[in-house]
């Protein structure tokens, strides 16, 4: 079941049904759950069945920025705190999948700071982290 805290989505049966409906709207077939969470989060699918498209793949992602940055906030209390990439409560995969995301894109990336300690271990592109802090001048690009 998806879940809905102060507006923040974390992923569920719900959620799966979103993203067939979008798979259907964008005249995909849905396939077996892996796969749909693979087109879903990662746009795999969506990149190989679709013509090339202007928006950015960081929209294919399960969170926006704007609440990624508000569920960091929720969790850290002030930018610059770090904050365990687990207590976002997600996947392992849909955590190095979103983070990875946004860390590639440099506009992005350059207000984030990964950082490696004790805490549950994730692959942010290829590095180790465990934790993350924000820069409050992610604003200026919200």
């Amino acid at each position: 079941m998806a879940v809905m805290k102060k507006g923040f989505y974390t992923e569920g049966a719900e959620g799966i049904q979103v993203a067939e409906q979008r798979m259907k709207d964008a005249g995909l077939k849905p396939g077996a759950t892996s796969e749909l969470f693979d087109w879903w989060v990662a746009g795999g699918t969506l990149r190989a069945e679709l013509a090339m498209s202007a928006e950015p793949a960081r929209r294919t992602i399960g969170m926006t920025l704007r609440q990624l940055v508000d569920l960091y906030l929720a969790l850290a209390g002030e930018f610059g705190s770090p904050v365990g990439l687990s207590a976002f409560q997600l996947s392992p995969a849909e955590t190095a999948r979103l983070f990875s995301s946004y860390d590639e894109d440099y506009h992005i990336s350059r207000f984030f700071h990964f950082a490696e300690s004790e805490g549950v271990q994730f692959s942010i592109n290829g590095f180790p982290a465990t934790h993350v802090s924000i820069d409050p001048e992610i604003n200026s690009i919200l």
